[in-house]
């Protein structure tokens, strides 16, 4: 994502973002995949659900945007995070589980169904992918940064054959049922 090749709009995201976090996301999560499994986050930006996570699950953090991986960093040297695509997911391990908050959104639908496709390849037997966007049927452009609205009927039409969903379930992040999330499994 070009945006976020830029410092100043990564630090700006940063400030944000404060406050804001993937709790109720990560309590159903938790719900669906047992204690110590292993996760990959894609987009972790700031990197606050990173630490939600790490207290129940052995993550993987991960960032298209090197700011935000070298921000993170700076002030948590050990963590596990690195700089990963959230289409190509170029990475040689396999998960129990693949999450986001809010950031697949930012992808092109041909990118959104071909991450869901890289996802379920490093995707374990018995793995979830748990995702969250924002609800609706529109595309916006903010200052060079892609924002895509779905609903349960255009996800469906993303989602590839291997992959099905389990749940689908809206929430309200600012103004009621503005959000959803959506938990996919492969096929049995």
């Amino acid at each position: 994502m070009e945006y976020f090749d830029n410092l100043n709009n990564v630090r700006d995201y940063i400030k944000m973002a404060a406050g804001y976090d993937g709790a109720q996301l990560i309590e159903v999560l938790k719900s669906l995949l047992p204690e110590n499994s292993t996760l990959l986050e894609l987009g972790m930006g700031p990197g606050i659900d990173f630490g939600l996570l790490e207290e129940f699950f052995q993550v993987t953090g991960s960032d298209s945007a090197d700011g935000f991986v070298k921000i993170y960093l700076e002030t948590h040297p050990n963590a596990n995070v690195l700089v990963l695509d959230a289409v190509t997911i170029e990475i040689e391990k396999s998960f129990n589980g693949v999450f986001s908050n809010k950031v697949l959104q930012h992808l092109s639908q041909t990118g959104l169904k071909q991450s869901f496709k890289r996802q379920s390849e490093i995707l374990n037997d018995d793995g979830v992918l748990l995702h969250s966007f924002w609800y609706g049927d529109k595309e916006e452009n903010h200052h060079g940064l892609r924002t895509v609205y779905y609903t349960k009927a255009s996800i469906e039409k993303l989602v590839p054959e291997d992959l099905e969903i389990v749940e689908f379930e809206k929430y309200t992040e600012m103004e009621k049922d503005d959000s959803f999330y959506v938990v996919l499994k492969q096929r049995g």
